[in-house]
């Protein structure tokens, strides 16, 4: 039993290692399509189609149509399935109802960095039928390292504008075509047919390689946030404390993970792991799960950053409170506990927007050690300095005053009020404080003080002039 195990271990980790993810274009400029049409409905016989002056538009045509009438728009083009076409009838059709013109929608709003306008899986089979994945916004739009297809049989038409030069991708499959040379795709998107389906200020590239890192790669899309958040609508939350994962653009309700992982960590193998043990789970089944590798910075005492760090983030949504994704996180851990070391997993933890979470499994991952040892290091390389400085003069510490002369220098007492100095006493006081009264204080009676090496001579009003000696 434990042998059968290893081996379907085995044959996962290497599905995991081999397996791409695929994101598909959803909306298209197809003739069939009603929601192309401003009626709602695909046009009939009796109906005059209009296509705006103005636009530029590829449409693929997949069957014959009878209309009363078309008007084109200045550039545009029909891609025609075999039998596809068009006929112009005369008069009312029976089986259509009422005359009328039926305009066709404008599809230059259509945004490449729009969310809701991909759907991503892990096989190009998958994207026709499902399971679909489940990505935080960045990651729902094609990342650098991902197989990008626009479905066969359908036109489309969608704006690459963004403040790079060009968006890179994998691969690109247009009309059944697989594109993953750089050269032979630019050549396709200078074409006229080209033009029509990728518009705006930038392009798309095709760059070839594949993710080789078994433990992720990053999206790589985290330059073009605000233009993908600026496309959603976050929705109101009735959780505790909300969440917000890298990479997404609204506060979820659920449980973040972070997973510190060693070189062999297998991402795929692992996230198939989660899905078979725990979202396979007929409690779980309403959990969305997004797992992927981010950057964090690192910092000191939770301010000071002194690095960068990549970590697996892994998100579980729950639509209430919160509760049913912390009971998975901890089911998770569990599992890590007890099986992390044969995963590549150094150390987890979670928090949850019921409020609760966890420290880390497996202790303080080597980030984070690493982190306290340069504080500590630092901090005694900054000392070190301050006394060599110091001591060479090339560093002096200002003088304080002492504390005696803040106490003489106030003027305020123990209980608040100001200090009781006491009477004047006439024999104590300086010289520039006596009174100007001749004859008792003033300066004739002053002049007669002097100082000699034997003592005070001073002469007395009343008696004859003495010397005392002291």
């Amino acid at each position: 039993m434990m042998a059968t195990r290893q081996v379907l271990f085995i044959l996962l980790s290497m599905l995991g290692s081999a397996c791409a993810l695929y994101k598909q274009w959803v909306p298209d400029t197809n003739f069939e399509n009603a929601t192309n049409w401003d009626k709602g409905s695909v046009p009939c016989g009796s109906d005059q189609v209009v296509f705006p002056a103005s636009s530029k538009v590829a449409v693929y045509v997949e069957a014959a149509h009878t209309l009363s009438g078309m008007r084109l728009p200045v550039d545009g083009e029909f891609i025609l399935a075999s039998g596809a076409g068009f006929s112009i009838r005369e008069g009312q059709d029976p089986s259509c109802g009422a005359s009328g013109t039926t305009n066709f929608r404008d599809s230059d709003s259509l945004m490449w960095f729009d969310p809701a306008l991909w759907k991503a899986a892990s096989s190009f089979d998958q994207l026709q039928s499902g399971p679909y994945l489940f990505f935080v916004h960045e990651e729902t739009i094609p990342c650098q390292h991902d197989d990008v297809v626009f479905r066969d049989g359908s036109s489309f038409r969608v704006d690459v504008s963004t403040h790079e030069n060009s968006i890179p991708v994998k691969s690109v499959s247009v009309l059944g075509k697989k594109f993953s040379d750089a050269s032979d795709f630019s050549q396709y998107t200078s074409s006229h047919l080209g033009k029509l389906q990728f518009h705006g200020s930038s392009s798309v590239r095709v760059s070839g390689p594949a993710c080789n890192d078994i433990t992720g790669c990053e999206c790589g899309n985290s330059g073009n946030h605000d233009r993908i958040c600026s496309n959603v609508k976050c929705p109101e939350l009735d959780c505790k404390k909300p969440l917000y994962p890298v990479g997404h653009c609204c506060d979820v309700c659920g449980a973040i993970m972070t997973i510190h992982f060693s070189d062999n960590f297998n991402i795929e193998s692992y996230r198939q792991r989660l899905q078979h043990l725990f979202l396979s789970l007929s409690k779980y089944k309403s959990i969305q799960m997004a797992l992927s590798k981010v950057s964090k910075t690192q910092r000191l005492m939770q301010v000071i950053p002194y690095g960068i760090t990549q970590e697996i983030q892994v998100v579980l949504l729950d639509e209430n409170t919160g509760k049913l994704a912390e009971a998975l996180a901890q089911d998770i851990l569990r599992d890590i506990d007890a099986q992390g070391s044969h995963l590549g997993i150094e150390s987890a933890e979670f928090h949850a927007s019921s409020g609760a979470s966890s420290g880390g499994v497996s202790g303080m991952s080597g980030g984070e050690v690493a982190g306290v040892i340069l504080g500590i290091l630092a901090l005694v390389a900054f000392l070190a300095l301050f006394i060599v400085l110091h001591r060479r003069g090339m560093l002096r510490v200002p003088n304080l005053p002492p504390l005696s002369g803040w106490w003489k220098d106030s003027e305020i007492g123990d209980l608040g009020g100001p200090l009781d100095h006491g009477f004047d006493n006439p024999m104590f006081e300086k010289q520039n404080t006596f009174p100007e009264i001749p004859g008792l204080y003033g300066t004739e009676s002053l002049n007669g003080i002097t100082l000699t090496h034997s003592g005070v001579h001073f002469v007395n009003p009343v008696y004859d002039e003495t010397d005392f000696d002291t």
